[in-house]
């Protein structure tokens, strides 16, 4: 089997084909069924890159249109729905795993919004999954948004890809610390995982750079104003919920 890339990107893995385009960003999707997800590692569903520059350059009419689309195209990934549970997933104390947590706080919860940021097993000693599985059980929302920081083979792509998926999200993935995937077939309702690339492992960046990339293995590299990558990510993908949110209340 190919030797792929370290990243939680189905981009850097599979490529982009017939991208769309907004004037804002790069909108692709890429489908694996069964035999594709078995043969690259992968989870079964529909994965969509979003990749633009603007969280980097932009302002806040270009962060605005970057919301709605992302709410847009998680409105095609997810059938209908009225309650919304979004699940910050990653270490709050982490500033490069901290995206979930800062998601989380900038929601305009209600009856229909609901959200939760577990934290990590080493400071609760619960397992997020078990967490978020128990909260489900009782609140019983029509839809599970699941945000975390992700990994990507480019330093280049980090900051500037937003990736979702139906195919639910697995906690700790980008820093291989891989636990129970959140999804529907776990919890009983469709899960869209929402992600954002904030680290590089070291060995990527070391192997394309032609050197001996060993003992480098589990070292991940960020970038030193991480801490504005996070907020203005965060600020996006909350607005984008909040629309998605706002549009499911006044329909129900």
């Amino acid at each position: 089997m190919k030797n792929f890339p370290r990243t939680d990107l189905a981009s850097e893995i599979f490529g982009v084909k017939k991208p769309r385009f907004d004037g804002i960003c790069k909108i692709s999707e890429i489908s694996l069924d069964a035999v594709g997800a078995a043969k690259y590692g992968k989870n079964e569903g529909r994965y969509v890159t979003v990749e633009t520059d603007v969280l980097l350059t932009g302002g806040a009419a270009e962060r605005a249109r970057l919301s709605r689309a992302l709410a847009s195209e998680v409105g095609r990934l997810a059938a209908d729905f009225s309650r919304v549970l979004v699940v910050g997933l990653g270490n709050p104390a982490m500033t490069a795993d901290a995206l979930g947590a800062e998601t989380c706080e900038r929601l305009n919860v209600g009856k229909g919004l609901m959200c939760i940021a577990p934290g990590v097993s080493g400071t609760t000693g619960i397992e997020s999954y078990d967490i978020v599985k128990g909260v489900t059980e009782q609140v019983r929302p029509d839809l599970v948004i699941a945000v975390d920081s992700l990994a990507a083979a480019a330093t280049v792509r980090v900051g500037r890809v937003f990736q979702l998926c139906d195919a639910g999200i697995t906690p700790g993935s980008g820093v291989s610390n891989h636990k129970k995937r959140l999804s529907k077939q776990n919890l009983g309702v469709p899960v869209i995982g929402i992600g954002v690339p904030l680290v590089v492992y070291a060995s990527t960046i070391i192997r394309d750079a032609g050197g001996d990339e060993e003992g480098f293995e589990s070292l991940i590299v960020t970038p030193k104003d991480v801490d504005v990558y996070v907020t203005d990510a965060a600020e996006v993908i909350a607005e984008a919920v909040n629309t998605i949110a706002a549009r499911a209340e006044a329909s129900s």
